[in-house]
């Protein structure tokens, strides 16, 4: 049998062989247009910047009729654009087109000169006639299978597609390329290999990258969360920092010291960004590793089995519109899995230590007591003024067993030069439940507030 011949085409001759019928893109087997408008904005996108299409297949049967084998989606999202059914969409990445504008000069002289145009919302007809012409002029390949009939047709047709398509969690790890690299080492830890319960499946499917992104989301970015996987890549990829991936990555190398295999179940594809943001909270409180470990087992065997006193759900129960990934989910989560792990590690109630709140204040911050006690009036107006502004008559943050750590965050702000209106605003929202213990409430209020600030400084 012949090898295939190959067969370079302008990309307009192309087209027209395919209005024209010469060749055709509807095999009985093929299957239907099945891109979406942005795959569709991205295959334009690769033309007008004269980047590289993979070759069509083609069949060709005796009278020299062209069967589309592989490729036809490309070409029929091609045709789209080019006969004006496909408008180029407001979300499309990279719309700025560099071209060379053809100019004339009165002498009658043609000069040619750096130029960009803008393709969102643009027809084919509403391009320049410049990169009119770069498209149609775009060399398309060819290979072409000789002497065919319907059958060896559909035996490439098979052959051609026997590949599994991208799938989101894949297709969005594309969106995060200037982290790529550390989230494949990442990948590559023994934390992931020994100490979890991922699938080979979800290893290759791209489950665990995602989770790795999710992760970075709640640990530094929960303000910003996005539960759609492209939408958290593109936040990250813009926003996120090399010192944060670090920090993951030490967290990991950490618990890979004391995870064992009773607990690393827990570390599952549904659940495995919140216990390892929990981990992260958990090492600023300066306790031994161990002690996490030991939360994660009486929590599995205990405390997840167990009704709380504060919310009286257990912890599989909190659900929004049936999605475990809804910021407010992961937010309830999240609180009663640090009230429950502050309650196993009795960190001792320091309320009673002191006669005042002032005490208390001095104690937590380090300020001088005559210094705040001179000003105690402005930090209680201060407050009361930033409570009716930004928290819910209803909230339990204005109960009055929280004033302590509270009137502690406004002498904070004040020291720091930082307002606490806007974040004060976001806090609320997100916290349904507050420690008795006003240590720990003001300990998790100052972490949650500089997380806050760091986060807008970067995005700012």
């Amino acid at each position: 049998m012949a090898r295939p011949r190959k067969q370079t085409y302008t990309l307009d001759m192309y087209l027209k062989k395919i209005n024209d019928g010469d060749i055709d893109n509807n095999a009985d087997v093929q299957r239907r247009m099945v891109w979406s408008k942005e795959q569709i904005n991205e295959l334009v996108v690769t033309v007008l910047t004269d980047e590289y299409i993979p070759p069509i297949i083609l069949g060709e049967e005796n009278n020299s009729q062209l069967h589309i084998t592989d490729g036809g989606c490309r070409s029929a999202a091609l045709n789209s654009f080019w006969n004006g059914t496909h408008k180029i969409t407001s979300a499309i990445e990279n719309s700025i087109i560099p071209y060379k504008k053809k100019v004339k000069r009165e002498d009658g002289s043609i000069d040619w000169e750096d130029a960009t145009f803008d393709i969102k919302n643009k027809t084919f007809e509403r391009l320049p006639e410049e990169l009119k012409k770069k498209f149609n002029e775009y060399q398309i390949e060819t290979i072409i299978h000789e002497n065919c009939d319907s059958y060896k047709i559909s035996k490439y047709i098979k052959r051609y597609n026997n590949h599994t398509s991208m799938n989101a969690d894949q297709k969005a790890f594309t969106y995060i390329d200037r982290f790529a690299g550390y989230i494949r080492k990442i990948l590559d830890s023994r934390f992931f290999l020994d100490y979890s319960v991922y699938s080979e499946n979800d290893k290759t499917k791209g489950v665990v990258e995602r989770i790795i992104v999710e992760t970075m989301m709640c640990m530094n970015h929960f303000d910003n969360w996005n539960k759609q996987p492209k939408a958290a890549c593109k936040y990250l990829n813009r926003n996120a920092t090399e010192e944060e991936f670090d920090g993951l990555a030490n967290n990991l190398h950490r618990l890979e010291n004391v995870i064992t295999d009773d607990i690393k179940d827990i570390f599952n594809k549904k659940d495995s960004f919140i216990f390892l943001t929990l981990f992260d909270k958990f090492t600023k409180l300066g306790v031994e590793d161990i002690l996490f470990a030991d939360f994660l087992r009486d929590f599995k065997f205990n405390l997840r089995k167990t009704r709380t006193n504060s919310s009286g759900f257990l912890f599989d129960e909190i659900k929004q519109n049936n999605s475990t990934k809804d910021k407010s989910v992961i937010a309830d989560k999240l609180n009663m899995l640090e009230s429950l792990m502050l309650e196993f590690l009795h960190i001792d109630n320091i309320n009673s230590k002191h006669d005042s709140v002032e005490e208390f204040i001095v104690e937590n911050l380090d300020v001088d007591i005559e210094t705040i006690k001179e000003d105690m009036s402005l930090y209680n107006e201060s407050l009361d003024t930033l409570l009716e502004d930004t928290v819910r008559v209803d909230s339990k943050l204005r109960n009055k067993e929280n004033r302590p750590s509270l009137l502690a965050m406004m002498v904070y702000s004040y020291k720091e030069d930082k307002d606490l209106d806007e974040w004060m605003s976001e806090y609320a929202k997100k916290n349904n439940t507050y420690f008795a213990d006003q240590k720990k409430n003001l300990l998790y209020m100052k972490q949650d507030f500089e997380q806050y600030c760091r986060s807008h400084k970067r995005s700012a």
